[in-house]
């Protein structure tokens, strides 16, 4: 065990480091960093596995800062473990293109194991990292041979605890026994607006102990034995999560800041930080100083650089062991589909009536076994959705099959996809639910496209047109609302052959989330549409042959109404219309292609363009321009029989036509 008095030195390092850099920066959140020092001291020190020197080692503990807005804690004790991380970062803290960003984030600062801001977002994801790690232990690990064995250790605010997707991630790590889990509740009973007694009172260690968690309490933040005894109580248990409340006080050593809200969200002051500085024993006039014992006391890399050693040479006796499944392994760890998958996506015959949510289940059950590690499910909607792997087992307590029921969770349901995402990518991940309660998943799946997470995001019921539920189920503005998240694909196939390929650009996509919109009803599977195609977000479908390649009018349509553009197009060619209809299953893959494909596909010179789409126009003008139109919906929906609804909203034929009509007289 360290030296108390080099342990006790090395944990005011990490608070004299945070106090030094948020004052540097002149922003930040000390208080936190300053409060739970030891915490942080124990977990990187004498707690988790982790490497240094290759912190993308498989078999490492994952260690989560779901309260991001406390990041200089874990960058300081980042760069005291080893971590690729010099001081100069910590000097340049929160500024231009430095590696210490105001929250962590994943991809940029060595460590880092996942994007926390939006407080309960790194709780939620870390039930994720607990289900892909039981996951792919169940599959790989044999009896003597576990080379998938870690936890996930994450520190939680009072803030994380107040948000809503915290008690739903909660409930089902307790429902499913994630044992590998063992969180941290800074309980300092501090928020920004003062303290949590105006607004924070039950019982969060019985709420958690409720939903199946295993509880103990610290009561003092600086008790290191306390601290080390119950975390090794927390690694003990095997059948449920592990919650430790402990507690600590803001700011701890600044005499006049400890316990106070200012402590939580600004810097201490120049006058502030040399009174903690004086009351710790440190000498007020040293900045960024880490004594030289401390530094070698602190560096992990040796010590993490023999457990790599020590889990390789494990694998190497598994992989003599069972080659069969260390050829799996490096094949999954490649995190693409196996050879042959593309052959055994299903066909669909034109004109074959098929819901897109119905050729997605074909889909799915084609390729399920070339993609043996792909889980998911959906927010108690598998019924609904059709996103099951047929005969994929349940993932429960006692296994983990493919199938997640997440349960009427979608804030949470989404966290916990970006989560197994996270995790090591020999995981891809998907959750679904309505289309309309992506407004309930919006944080996670903003992230996941910040993260650039090779998450799926599956939303079916994806028009006015699923009918007698009505307004409070029928999306209107959410196309464009998902349009709008950048790195986001948001792929609305026409009929069951561009579903297709709308999940093969899923399948394919390796640097970022695409989420896909798919019917309740049934749609028309249409001779003219093109599987490969998707890829390019949108193609000429159909034109009059009197065109050309030089059409009077473009007809341009997502989804369920590409088949009404198409029909109104052909009457349109009969009253002598050269007509073009574009089918725009994915914007922001047409975006990406060659101007001179997007020109060939959409001719400047042609100003008559007209969309369709049940959706609100936003957007649109970007590929109508200045003279074309929409067929939009600019209001709520009402509750009908889909089809109903969408004529009286104008999603007919005849008004597709009359429209075509009055827009090229209007343009001509």
């Amino acid at each position: 065990m360290a030296n108390t008095d080099l342990s006790n030195r090395s944990i005011d390092t990490i608070r004299t480091l945070a106090m030094d850099a948020v004052q540097a920066a002149n922003a930040g959140h000390p208080g936190t960093a300053m409060a739970l020092a030891p915490l942080a001291y124990l977990l990187y020190t004498e707690v988790m596995d982790h490497s240094p020197a290759n912190p993308q080692w498989p078999d490492r503990d994952r260690f989560l800062l779901s309260a991001g807005h406390a990041c200089i804690l874990q960058y300081a004790t980042l760069q005291l473990s080893g971590y690729n991380l010099s001081l100069e970062e910590l000097k340049r803290f929160r500024q231009w293109e430095s590696l210490t960003p105001g929250h962590p984030e994943v991809h940029h600062t060595p460590g880092i194991e996942a994007t926390t801001g939006p407080l309960g977002q790194g709780y939620a994801n870390g039930v994720g990292f607990a289900i892909a790690e039981r996951f792919l232990a169940e599959r790989y690990n044999r009896p003597y041979d576990e080379i998938v064995d870690h936890r996930v250790y994450c520190i939680a605010s009072d803030g994380d605890l107040m948000e809503g997707v915290t008690n739903e991630a909660a409930s089902i790590a307790g429902t499913l026994g994630l044992g590998k889990l063992i969180y941290f509740y800074d309980d300092n009973r501090i928020t920004i607006d003062g303290t949590t007694s105006v607004s924070f009172t039950e019982d969060r260690a019985a709420r958690h102990e409720a939903q199946g968690w295993h509880v103990q309490r610290v009561d003092d933040a600086n008790d290191l034995d306390r601290l080390r005894e119950t975390i090794a109580s927390a690694q003990a248990v095997a059948d449920r999560p592990s919650l430790i409340v402990i507690r600590s006080h803001i700011a701890y050593g600044a005499p006049h800041a400890v316990d106070t809200a200012k402590a939580h969200g600004a810097p201490l002051g120049e006058e502030e930080v040399r009174a903690a500085k004086q009351a710790l024993g440190w000498d007020p006039d040293r900045k960024f100083y880490v004594p030289d014992d401390v530094r070698e006391h602190m560096n992990q890399t040796a010590r993490g650089l023999a457990l790599e050693d020590a889990w390789q040479q494990k694998l190497s006796v598994w992989s003599a062991k069972y080659p069969a499944l260390r050829e799996d392994w490096d094949q999954v760890h490649t995190g693409r589909p196996r050879p042959g998958w593309v052959e055994a996506l299903p066909v669909f015959e034109p004109g074959e009536d098929v819901a897109t949510r119905d050729a997605g289940a074909k889909v799915m059950n084609a390729f399920k076994r070339y993609v043996p590690t792909m889980i998911g499910g959906a927010a108690d909607l598998v019924e609904s959705t059709k996103t099951e792997f047929k005969g994929g087992g349940l993932f429960s307590a006692t296994h983990a099959g493919r199938n997640i029921a997440f349960g009427i969770r979608e804030h949470s349901m989404g966290s916990i996809v970006n989560g197994i995402s996270l995790h090591s990518g020999m995981v891809k991940p998907y959750g679904s639910t309505f289309l309309i309660f992506s407004d309930y998943m919006r944080p996670a799946v903003r992230l996941s496209a910040l993260s650039r997470l090779q998450s799926l995001w599956v939303w079916t019921h994806d028009s006015v047109g699923l009918g007698e539920d009505g307004p409070t189920h029928q999306p209107v503005e959410h196309y464009a609302a998902l349009r709008a998240i950048p790195f986001l694909w948001f792929v609305r196939p026409a009929d069951a052959t561009e579903t297709v390929g709308a999940w093969k650009v899923a399948l394919e996509r390796e640097d970022g989330p695409v989420a896909l919109a798919l019917t309740r009803q049934k749609l028309p599977t249409l001779e003219e549409t093109q599987r490969d195609a998707v890829a390019r977000g949108a193609y000429v479908l159909w034109e009059s042959e009197e065109a050309n390649g030089q059409p009077d009018l473009v007809l341009l349509a997502t989804g369920s109404e590409v088949h009404v553009a198409l029909d109104a197009a052909k009457q349109l060619d009969l009253q002598g219309v050269r007509a073009r209809v574009v089918s725009m299953p994915c914007w922001e893959l047409f975006e990406a292609q060659p101007p001179e494909y997007r020109d060939e596909v959409i001719p400047p010179e042609v100003r008559a363009r007209l969309s369709v789409e049940a959706g609100v126009a936003l957007g649109w003008r970007k590929w109508v321009g200045d003279e074309g139109d929409s067929i939009s919906i600019e209001h709520f929906g009402a509750s009908a029989p889909g089809g109903t609804v969408l004529e009286k909203f104008g999603y007919s034929v005849d008004n597709v036509v009359a429209r075509s009509l009055a827009l090229r007289t209007r343009v001509s």
